[in-house]
């Protein structure tokens, strides 16, 4: 059962989605879902013995085309809705043990087109209005599969979190003639203090008001609002910065960074958005090597975040990390 109700106290929809409960969870080391299924071997959900990429439906969706009815019968109190959407899965590669931060420069271009392609291709169903392009990675996160992938949700509204940011973006742009984003990237490049790394296109950084010790933004320099503006060089470039990004992540401490990985781009909805600046925002969970930002009281029950940290710090302790500019590795 999957479906969708309201919160009438914040004002926003909660999915409920029970069949989720029987998802695969850390399955045996000899058996992955997401490998090539290979001659002799288990069948896997993907019947080839090797691959690229692999965009296929999750199985276990929040989200599906064609829900079915609700369990119960809405109020104007309580609205129920169909949970009407879609949920795909983006696979990165065929090899079981490594991550985004090994695919060479190339592939990441190449992951860049698939990304591009399912947020044009989703967006344009009538019943989307917002594609949410994600990876979830790491056991801190909550992840059951370790298999490199992300996921990809299109949502028939548009989420809470998105939406209160589209709002102060629009507002800002009403007040002022000018894109939000456009001028938090000037400020931030005139201050350079939480500068992380800055390639033609665009610029990676930890934001002055940072919830997370090395959250990091990657904003395009200039104003694109999604991918669908996107031409080869930006691909390109962006490829670079991620690389980057990803490394140093990688070598703060010498172990493989857990992450929450989210691309905020246009709605879909066919509304106007002046403020919409594609970004790509990171949220690592750990505060040290050894430490985790637990999202307890303060940030689950209030909604305030709490940084231990500074973001000019930590924006320093990763320029410190190689690769300290971005340099172009072999295209496969």
């Amino acid at each position: 059962m999957s479906e969708m109700r309201w919160n009438p106290v914040l004002g926003e929809w909660v999915i409920t989605a029970t069949h989720r409960q029987d998802r695969t969870f850390f399955p045996p080391a000899d058996y992955c879902p997401l490998c090539p299924t290979r001659q002799g071997g288990f069948a896997t959900e993907i019947p080839r013995e090797d691959y690229e990429f692999v965009v296929l439906e999750n199985k276990f969706p929040s989200l599906v085309p064609h829900p079915p009815t609700p369990a119960l019968v809405g109020t104007d109190l309580y609205k129920v809705s169909p949970s009407v959407g879609a949920c795909e899965v983006v696979l990165y590669s065929p090899d079981h043990e490594s991550t985004l931060t090994d695919l060479p420069v190339g592939k990441l271009v190449q992951l860049i087109k698939v990304w591009r392609d399912r947020y044009q291709e989703l967006g344009s169903r009538p019943e989307i209005e917002y594609v949410f392009i994600f990876e979830n990675k790491g056991k801190e996160i909550g992840v059951t599969i370790h298999h490199p992938h992300g996921q990809i949700y299109a949502f028939s509204y548009l989420p809470p979190r998105i939406l209160c940011e589209l709002e102060n973006a629009n507002k800002h742009h009403g007040r002022t003639g000018r894109c939000l984003h456009c001028d938090i990237l000037a400020h931030e490049t005139k201050d350079r203090r939480r500068l992380v790394v800055e390639s033609q296109r665009f610029v990676a950084f930890v934001p002055f008001y940072a919830r997370f010790p090395y959250e990091v933004h990657v904003y395009s320099k200039y104003h694109l609002s999604s991918m669908a503006e996107f031409e080869e060089p930006d691909e390109e470039d962006l490829a670079l910065i991620l690389k980057t990004v990803l490394q140093k992540y990688d070598n703060l401490w010498s172990l493989s960074m857990p992450y929450m990985m989210v691309m905020h781009q246009e709605p879909t909805d066919g509304r106007s958005w002046p403020g919409s600046h594609f970004h790509i925002e990171f949220y690592p969970p750990l505060r040290t090597k050894e430490k985790l930002k637990y999202l307890a009281g303060c940030e689950s029950g209030a909604g305030t975040f709490i940084n231990d940290t500074l973001p000019e710090e930590k924006a320093a302790e990763l320029r410190a990390c190689e690769p300290y500019l971005v340099i172009a590795d072999e295209h496969p």
